[in-house]
């Protein structure tokens, strides 16, 4: 690939997925607004939903994000109530998140807005190419591409 070609934001991937997440990220916050949650604190509380108690590491694995990240956006929920950061009663060292009551009764007011946003947004984007679009970026995640550790290549000093 030549240099033109690698400097041209249109045949870049990465940028492509990341427009695309962005604008339906804010999509589904405008209807998440009304139940008083971004999209992002949406999706921690359905995994602890549909899960249950689980522990940080695991929690940011199963939404492809970073353990700092996550803790942005569990302390808004914390501080309001909707989750709970207990010990871990097998490793005290590690903390295990739970939704509270109060989590689940406003999960519950929010998948009204969620409806209403996934039925907008398949009316709209079509429901077969919707379901399509979920399937290919599923296999994106199971493909392997994750974060690759470094080869020795000057970040001495830093740990992984």
């Amino acid at each position: 690939m030549d240099a033109k070609s690698f400097a041209d934001p249109a045949t870049c991937n990465c940028l492509a997925v990341r427009q695309a997440a962005r604008y339906i990220t804010q999509f589904y916050d405008q209807y998440l607004a009304a139940a008083d949650l971004r999209t992002t604190q949406f999706g921690i509380l359905a995994q602890l939903k549909c899960q249950g108690p689980m522990s940080i590491n695991t929690l940011a694995a199963q939404l492809v994000m970073d353990r700092t990240t996550l803790g942005r956006n569990v302390r808004p929920l914390e501080r309001d109530g909707l989750i709970a950061i207990e010990p871990d009663p097998a490793d005290q060292r590690s903390k295990i998140l739970r939704l509270t009551r109060a989590g689940g009764t406003r999960f519950e007011r929010a998948c009204r807005q969620w409806v209403e946003a996934q039925k907008t947004f398949e009316r709209t984007f079509g429901a077969e190419e919707a379901s399509a679009l979920r399937q290919k970026l599923r296999a994106v995640v199971a493909s392997g591409l994750g974060p690759r550790v470094p080869q020795e290549s000057g970040a001495q000093g830093l740990e992984a």
